[in-house]
């Protein structure tokens, strides 16, 4: 938390040191609960350990790692927090930075299946319905974050393995749409302009958003597949039908983005001077993440028995 601080406030602007003040002062809150939840669990169990728990100090350590997370109903830090920052910032804080909580909830072995869900759900449901209205790109890929991070836990109340490919996913997903979105993008309208600025970039983003929607064959299908399949197998049929549901808004505001990236485009000349001066380069590692963000489909037997 301290050492992003700095990273975070670095453009030297209003909204980027308000940024910062509401992640120091989320991420200090949900600390605190963490060693609230260590001191009452070492007054009931007489230990320190997170290996025997009990269902007060759970409850606490499962409060504070969500909040951390960002997911619902703890998440509305977070877009304000990635509004303020840059969209390479923006990424450090969607992906590395939520490792440390995500493995702290990993290793929580008494962590009550019916809180997982629940919280799970709220955040996908939350998560979609936010984003509609959204017109800034930063708080729309934030509050996908927070829809992602519902699917992951829901994953997560039931198999580890799966969430980890869950997690794997939404890091390609996510490291692909900032790295597409970074050099051209701040609000939506802007999608429009990225024809004229690099054809490529403009295809490789609408794979992107239309796998971070969960749409077949596309590499975003294949987690929410496995974790409505794991839904079903242990009796969770009207569960896994309502997140169907909560998906729809996601759905519905990754195909806007679509439209505004491909069939949107300004009128342009046939003959621009100097459009030969403009050549925009696609870097290979962005190409490599982009492929990985949206062909693992046929992959999915191989995935599934690698985690």
């Amino acid at each position: 938390t301290l050492s992003i601080l700095p990273i975070i406030i670095n453009p030297h602007h209003p909204r980027a040191t308000e940024a910062a003040t509401k992640y120091f002062l989320v991420q200090a809150t949900a600390a605190a609960l963490i060693l609230l939840a260590g001191t009452f669990n070492t007054w009931q169990t007489g230990q320190w350990t997170i290996t025997h728990t009990t269902p007060l100090s759970s409850t606490i350590l499962l409060m504070a790692l969500m909040l951390k997370l960002g997911l619902a109903p703890f998440h509305s830090w977070y877009s304000d927090a990635i509004q303020g920052t840059t969209l390479y910032t923006a990424l450090i804080i969607s992906t590395w930075q939520k490792l440390a909580p995500l493995i702290v909830l990993f290793s929580l072995p008494q962590t009550p299946t019916i809180n997982m869900l629940s919280l799970g759900f709220i955040s996908a449901l939350v998560g979609g319905l936010a984003g509609l209205n959204q017109t800034q790109a930063r708080k729309l890929l934030a509050f996908s974050s927070i829809a992602h991070m519902g699917w992951l836990v829901m994953a997560l109340a039931f198999n580890s393995s799966l969430a980890c490919l869950t997690l794997i996913m939404y890091i390609f997903m996510t490291m692909a749409a900032f790295l597409t979105l970074a050099p051209m993008l701040h609000s939506l309208p802007d999608l429009g302009m990225m024809y004229p600025y690099s054809p490529a970039k403009t295809m490789m983003l609408t794979g992107i958003v239309l796998s971070l929607g969960g749409l077949p064959p596309l590499s975003g299908f294949v987690p929410k597949w496995l974790i409505l399949t794991e839904l079903t197998m242990n009796n969770f049929l009207s569960l896994s039908i309502f997140m169907v549901l909560a998906s729809l808004p996601g759905i519905y505001f990754y195909a806007r983005l679509a439209y505004l990236t491909m069939l949107t485009t300004p009128p342009n000349t046939t003959t621009p001077m100097y459009n030969w001066r403009f050549k925009h380069n696609i870097h290979m590692g962005l190409a490599l993440i982009t492929t990985l963000a949206t062909l693992l489909l046929p992959l999915t037997p191989a995935l599934t028995n690698t985690f």
